[in-house]
């Protein structure tokens, strides 16, 4: 089992940045893919960032390319989300996932097993 906690989510105004948080315990002595999808009002669940267990190896949506990075840190067990250039489309529940014993990262919602509880960006205009 893998608990991910995410934190660093609050209200911006379009043009800043946020620095989210994904922080796992549990079974992290093995390799697990973390990724984000965020989730808006009235929306399905959309991929945003993804990254490979050594961290060597990335995925975006074409709508954050440029402006977003994720990254990890597998000595803290921990992922980031950097959010630069924030626009009020970007307002959403965020959501770490991450599957275990897996390597390279995937868009596929359906593949990963855990889940954190999210946290909120809002980004006003």
């Amino acid at each position: 089992q893998v608990q991910l906690v995410e934190s660093g989510g609050g209200l911006v105004q379009a043009g800043g940045s946020l620095r989210l948080a994904c922080a796992a315990s549990g079974r992290t002595d093995s390799s697990y893919v973390m990724a984000w999808f965020r989730q808006a009002p009235g929306k399905e669940r959309e991929f945003v960032a993804a990254i490979s267990a050594s961290g060597g190896a990335t995925l975006y949506a074409d709508s954050v390319k440029g402006r977003f990075t994720i990254s990890r840190s597998n000595a803290k067990s921990t992922g980031y989300l950097q959010m630069n250039s924030l626009k009020p489309e970007d307002t959403a529940v965020y959501y770490c996932g991450s599957r275990k014993d897996s390597y390279y990262p995937t868009r596929d919602l359906k593949w990963y097993s855990y889940w954190g509880q999210g946290t909120q960006v809002t980004v006003s205009s």
